[in-house]
């Protein structure tokens, strides 16, 4: 199956709650449900698409792993068989009425995405009392610029008492809390199931210049007051190295100057954020003679 925004397969905004993803999947179903389209191969493909797009937004792991990475980066993870693991698809039909529920809901699935599924409802949902592997979870600190831009890293972990080493790519864009899977690398599977995957967690260190929020980094420069009042031209450091800006006459401590698309591209987001420089305003702790004169001079001058 062609790869579709889940999102836009149920008609549903990014941010809809379980309960809207909810409705939004039965109305659909029961308007392209097979048993009520016979031989229209377009609803058919339609109450694929819905299903596949329900199997992910109701699984809580599942759809944060697609908002985080995308659709694309979601299909690079998961297969079709990954997807619909341990999705209940009797359950999710119960109660609906309208001809489209019943016990012969989970034999619908097999013939609509293959025999290789099973009942959603036992443990990894494969026939046969084959299961699947249980998942781990490791935690891994990386760079923040390594965050940003994206790097390979040797990670070292122990499954089935054994010691593994493995070159993971860690995608540009990741951020603290981002989950990467590694299929394959967890517990090893019951019955001639697969094993199970390996998630890593990762976490991103605080870099000395840069504050990330999103997309968009913040840094701060600080001016004298002098050049606040006249004007000035200044270097402030991108991820692509430092970018000469100029600060207009008279611009107020604690403000802003904007540097589109210097920022991050988020994980499965296609634009990158923006760069903001706070400017701040250098006030001398002691002055000596003549300075102090001078402030004094401009004090009388109404500055």
């Amino acid at each position: 199956m062609a790869q579709v925004d889940y999102y836009k397969a149920l008609g549903v905004e990014k941010g809809a709650s379980a309960d809207d993803i909810k409705k939004a999947f039965r109305k659909l179903a029961v308007k392209y449900h097979p048993d009520r389209n016979p031989e229209n191969k377009g609803a058919e493909d339609k109450f694929k698409e819905i299903n596949e797009a329900y199997a992910v937004l109701s699984d809580p792991e599942k759809k944060q792993q697609y908002d985080t990475f995308g659709s694309s980066g979601f299909h690079k993870q998961y297969s079709q068989e990954d997807i619909f693991r341990g999705f209940d698809f009797g359950n999710a039909y119960k109660d609906m009425g309208g001809g489209v529920g019943g016990g012969n809901a989970d034999d619908l699935f097999s013939r609509l995405f293959g025999g290789a599924f099973g009942r959603g409802g036992g443990r990894g949902g494969f026939r046969s009392g084959a299961q699947k592997g249980g998942d781990h979870e490791m935690e891994v600190t990386i760079s923040f610029r390594d965050a940003a831009q994206g790097a390979e890293k040797q990670i070292a972990f122990r499954r089935n008492g054994q010691r593994e080493e493995l070159k993971v790519k860690i995608p540009a864009g990741v951020d603290n809390g981002s989950k990467i899977r590694i299929s394959g690398k967890g517990a090893p599977g019951e019955g001639g199931g697969p094993a199970g995957d390996l998630f890593l967690i990762i976490h991103v260190m605080p870099d000395p210049v840069f504050i990330r929020d999103g997309g968009d980094l913040f840094v701060e420069r600080s001016i004298q007051f002098s050049a606040a009042c006249l004007g000035i031209s200044i270097d402030v450091p991108t991820l692509e190295g430092d970018k000469r800006i100029k600060v207009p006459a008279g611009m107020q401590p604690g403000t802003k100057i904007r540097l589109k698309g210097c920022g991050v591209k988020p994980l499965g987001s296609n634009t990158k954020g923006d760069l903001f420089v706070k400017i701040g305003v250098h006030i001398p702790e002691t002055l000596n003679g003549e300075q102090k004169k001078l402030v004094e001079a401009l004090a009388e001058k109404g500055l």
